[in-house]
């Protein structure tokens, strides 16, 4: 069955009254809004002009203050803060290498209300580095909002014989699958419409990365750090990325194969079986982008509220990749 971690259900048990038959990644791509990162400040005590500048800067790009990066940005004053969740947090930190105040911890939601703890420095580091951008990033929303069902980023390792095995195979597997990824019929009808001007095509591309590139140190933080042994034995990983900048899972290269490549594919790209997006396996990447604005453009032609729906889905579906990562 499908795993990240361990076993997930792509689906719900009981049947929804009106289908859904836009493929998966399609309504992703309009309607699963992307879960929060969390960007944690610890400081003692006031901060200089300097230091709250600099702390401005990473409010201003988040959604909660006025940004469009999936992040929060949450203040910790450990002179004053004795919330006992936030003062976890800090025990976990101050015990990292190189930690000085104030710092930055970057939280990403892996799921069931699991965090994973993946990047940190100071305040000038955090916004030297690029919390919510890079090229990859950047690439990975243009692509998506562009119309690419889905983009398997490829993350090189030191052996680039390897990278370029995984990249052929990959390459060489959509090339097979074009002739059979067919999409669902009644598209536009009743509970399937769809309503940006995205072509609706079936689009996969590859984005290779190098995985010590330090303008990507956030996202190869993040996806390294989940499969770190394969990556440390040479291993390139890959991950398939759609709808709003969701990874379905990290897979080193040695477990991929075409089978493994041509069933996430019909899945992603068959009709959405849960439309409940926390039922769905995944995780969001920290991305800035303005999806409902460049999908859409204004409040008229958003695709209405169906959170009364929840809960009245189709029968699980269930698919094959690699075993937990640790």
């Amino acid at each position: 069955m499908l795993r990240c971690g361990m076993a997930a259900a792509l689906a719900l048990a009981t049947t929804i009254a009106v289908a859904c038959n836009i493929p998966v990644f399609r309504y992703a791509l309009e309607r699963w809004q992307p879960d929060s990162s969390q960007v944690i400040i610890f400081h003692e005590g006031p901060l200089t002009s300097a230091q709250q500048q600099l702390l401005e800067s990473i409010r201003a790009g988040s959604k909660q203050d006025g940004g469009h990066a999936n992040a929060e940005v949450v203040q910790v004053d450990l002179n004053a803060d004795d919330d006992p969740k936030r003062r976890e947090w800090w025990s976990e930190m101050k015990t990292l290498p190189g930690v000085q105040l104030p710092a930055v911890l970057l939280r990403t939601r892996l799921g069931q209300g699991r965090f994973v703890n993946h990047w940190h420095g100071t305040l000038q580091a955090a916004v030297d580095v690029g919390l919510y951008q890079s090229p990859a990033r950047d690439e990975i929303r243009d692509r998506l909002l562009a119309g690419h069902s889905v983009v398997w980023l490829l993350i090189g390792s030191s052996d680039s014989d390897r990278n370029d095995q995984a990249k052929d195979q990959l390459e060489t597997t959509f090339t097979t699958l074009a002739n059979k990824i067919k999409l669902p019929q009644g598209i536009g009808l009743p509970g399937s419409e769809l309503y940006a001007d995205v072509p609706l095509v079936v689009k996969f591309s590859v984005l290779q990365i190098d995985g010590d590139d330090p303008r990507e140190a956030v996202l190869t933080g993040l996806l390294t750090g989940l499969r770190k042994q394969a990556f440390e034995d040479g291993e390139p990983l890959l991950v398939p990325v759609f709808g709003r900048g969701r990874a379905l899972e990290v897979i080193p290269a040695t477990d991929l194969s075409a089978r493994m490549v041509e069933d996430l594919t019909l899945f992603l790209s068959g009709a959405c079986s849960c439309q409940v997006k926390q039922q769905n396996p995944g995780f969001d990447l920290l991305i800035d982008a303005d999806w409902d604005g460049q999908l859409f453009g204004d409040e008229s032609n958003r695709p209405p509220d169906r959170s009364a729906d929840v809960g009245k889905n189709r029968s699980p579906v269930l698919l094959t990749i690699p075993p937990g990562r640790n």
